[in-house]
């Protein structure tokens, strides 16, 4: 058993995008990676598409989804399941943050519009 205690758990900082490192392989698990987002206020989209499944289960705030030619708002209470190769987007033309968990199989990289893949550190 591992427990990440969120005040020991990793963060990381990009423009716009706060993510907090809870379950990894660096951190004890085999199967599943969990990180917490906060996207801020005014954030636009960064268009990626991720290699396998991820789910964001929406903790507080609206964030708006692009996704398959579509908008729509993931707001907090709610689950967004992202197929596995879809390109998306989340952006936050809100005043407020939107606060997210995310889950993805180990495993699981980003890719890029123009096709380059990477293992964000916090799937590590």
């Amino acid at each position: 058993m591992h427990l990440i205690k969120a005040a020991s758990a990793p963060a990381f900082e990009i423009p716009g995008l706060s993510v907090v490192g809870l379950a990894a392989p660096s951190r004890g698990a085999s199967e599943t990676c969990v990180w917490r987002i906060t996207l801020a206020p005014g954030t636009p989209a960064t268009p990626h598409a991720i290699s396998r499944e991820e789910i964001f289960v929406g903790l507080s705030g609206a964030a708006r989804i692009e996704l398959d030619g579509r908008a729509q708002v993931v707001a907090a209470g709610d689950a967004l399941v992202v197929p596995a190769g879809e390109m998306f987007s989340l952006s936050n033309p809100n005043a407020e943050p939107f606060t997210a968990l995310a889950v993805v199989p180990v495993g699981g990289q980003a890719v890029l519009p123009g096709g380059e893949r990477f293992s964000p550190p916090w799937t590590l």
